[in-house]
């Protein structure tokens, strides 16, 4: 069986683009091979092989678990952007009765009327209601009062 050689890479594999490997390359790598294998007979030689494999692997481990922890963390930045991109666009006034909610935790329809100067209760719990309905704050009845609360 004879060797052969590429001339050029990337080219088709044809027999007139090969020539024969050198004879005297050709036993250097043989016996290179050869010295290889009779050093893998060693069980010491095989121990140092399988801590550096060892080392190598915890390395790598190390360096996916902090690629892992950034790409998390990428992630994280990705869905508040969208989150916030998703936020609805709301009314000058809608923004400071959310900001009232939320600095007051809680607040009925009058609370919002009283604070804002709307004229009657219902033009307060009808924006109130609109916000809720957005998901932008929830509703609950405590006794005979609703009360408003941020999300």
């Amino acid at each position: 069986m004879r060797d052969f050689v590429a001339t050029n890479a990337g080219d088709v594999m044809d027999d007139k683009q090969y020539k024969p490997i050198d004879n005297a390359f050709h036993k250097e790598i043989k016996n290179d091979l050869e010295h290889n294998m009779e050093k893998f007979k060693d069980p010491m030689v095989l121990g140092e092989l399988l801590y550096r494999l060892l080392e190598e692997r915890e390395n790598t481990n190390r360096i996916l678990k902090n690629i892992l922890t950034k790409l998390e963390a990428m992630e994280q930045r990705v869905q508040i952007t969208d989150v916030q991109l998703q936020e609805p666009m709301l009314p000058e006034i809608d923004e400071q009765i959310v900001a009232f909610i939320k600095q007051t935790v809680k607040a009925s329809a009058e609370e919002v009327r009283a604070k804002f100067n709307y004229k009657g209760k219902n033009a307060a719990s009808a924006r109130l209601n609109r916000l809720c309905d957005m998901g932008i704050l929830h509703k609950k009845q405590i006794g005979k009062k609703v009360f408003f609360f941020p999300l």
